[in-house]
């Protein structure tokens, strides 16, 4: 594929993405006291349905991985985006509860094809040894998803109501994803990509059955569940530790101004590391930032400071999950393998919220609970030393 194309697709994947995770992720949490308002649907009901659309989303996963890497993200990308405009008009048009949650579990598919892994598999395709810097852009611009649609879609919600929101996003996909993804993604696609040199001779089989792929997949879903975690539940650990509600919120800002910086931070983390001293690395970060929380409650200056830190180390690992398959065993099973790894990571993410205030209730308060992420994010940092690829082929 020429240079020319590749940066097309790039551009089409930073706006599809970035409208994909608005619509589809980052307006709910808006939304969600409206809907319970309006409706009389308990809200830990509508958050169950929200969690097991990313359950969906997750399982899906696997066969558009292995759409992607046969036929290239055009056709499984296209299908998602025709997929999830219904989803989300029947969402807003639901008359009950049955209804509403036949939608979000469609809107899960559709997620599988619409967020980061078939575009990772894509960039990692067209890039090459380049990918790197494709991944960050995109990354910078999806991260900037919550700052688009949220007050995007508190705007429409407060003309509108939670019902027209849905339906003015529907639209959006509608006129902006799906004509990006039909006719503007680059057509050419070779099922294979260059091998690399400890994948080399190996079936996308052989890796699945090898303890080091099990062993990353832990070690990232373990990170992924801490960090999702960390990040819904800031606010009532930060109550907890006295500060007000504007102050906690503050602090969650700060840590996406960090998360931002963090991707800025990973091209040369990867020029100046192997594959397994970045993974220990980074998921060191993640653990020891969250303990930080738990242990750090003043003075404000400081707390910011830890905030900014862990979500430096949460952006930093969107770009870890999105290279650790290259990283060990080349482009030629990306797609398929990927998607693989990332299903127990979307699993995880999903649970996440519910688990972290599980926890707090468990452990007698938030800090506590944070102090147990922290711990699980470390036990995923040890696995990570068990994640260096075999150099020569797999028995059966």
């Amino acid at each position: 594929m020429n240079a020319a194309a590749a940066r097309r697709g790039l551009w089409v994947l930073c706006v599809t993405v970035t409208t994909g995770y608005g619509v589809l992720f980052y307006a709910f949490p808006v939304l969600v006291a409206s809907i319970t308002a309006d409706t009389g649907w308990s809200l830990t009901t509508v958050t169950a349905l929200f969690s097991a659309s990313q359950v969906i989303a997750g399982l899906v996963g696997i066969p558009v991985g292995r759409w992607v890497q046969a036929r290239g993200p055009r056709p499984a990308m296209t299908a998602a985006a025709l997929l999830a405009a219904p989803a989300v008009t029947v969402i807003a048009l639901a008359p009950n509860l049955w209804v509403f949650a036949a939608a979000w579990l469609v809107a899960g598919a559709a997620m599988a094809g619409l967020f980061y892994p078939p575009a990772f598999a894509a960039l990692t395709h067209w890039y090459g040894d380049a990918k790197v810097r494709a991944l960050t852009a995109l990354t910078l611009a999806a991260g900037l998803a919550s700052t688009i649609f949220a007050p995007l879609t508190a705007l429409l919600e407060g003309t509108w109501g939670w019902r027209g929101a849905y339906l003015v996003l529907a639209l959006v996909l509608l006129v902006v994803v799906v004509p990006l993804h039909a006719m503007a993604l680059p057509r050419g696609w070779a099922p294979s990509g260059v091998e690399h040199r400890s994948g080399r001779g190996r079936s996308a089989r052989a890796v699945v059955r090898s303890r080091t792929f099990w062993a990353l997949t832990a070690a990232l879903a373990l990170g992924s569940f801490t960090v999702y975690a960390v990040v819904v539940n800031l606010v009532p650990l930060l109550e907890e530790q006295g500060w007000g509600t504007t102050e906690a919120a503050w602090a969650l800002g700060v840590g996406g101004v960090g998360q931002v910086l963090g991707r800025l931070v990973y091209a040369p983390l990867e020029r100046w590391s192997g594959p397994v001293l970045r993974t220990v690395a980074v998921l060191g970060a993640c653990a020891v930032t969250t303990l930080f929380l738990a242990l750090v409650s003043g003075p404000w200056g400081l707390v910011l400071a830890v905030a900014a830190l862990a979500g430096m180390a949460r952006g930093i690992l969107t770009l870890l999950q999105a290279t650790a398959v290259s990283d060990r065993w080349g482009t030629t099973h990306y797609a398929t393998l990927n998607a693989l790894m990332h299903t127990p990571l979307m699993l995880a993410i999903a649970v996440a919220p519910w688990a972290g205030a599980a926890l707090a209730g468990l452990l007698g308060g938030y800090p506590a609970a944070f102090v147990a992420l922290g711990a699980l994010a470390g036990l995923g940092t040890l696995t990570g030393l068990f994640t260096r690829a075999e150099t020569g082929p797999l028995r059966s």
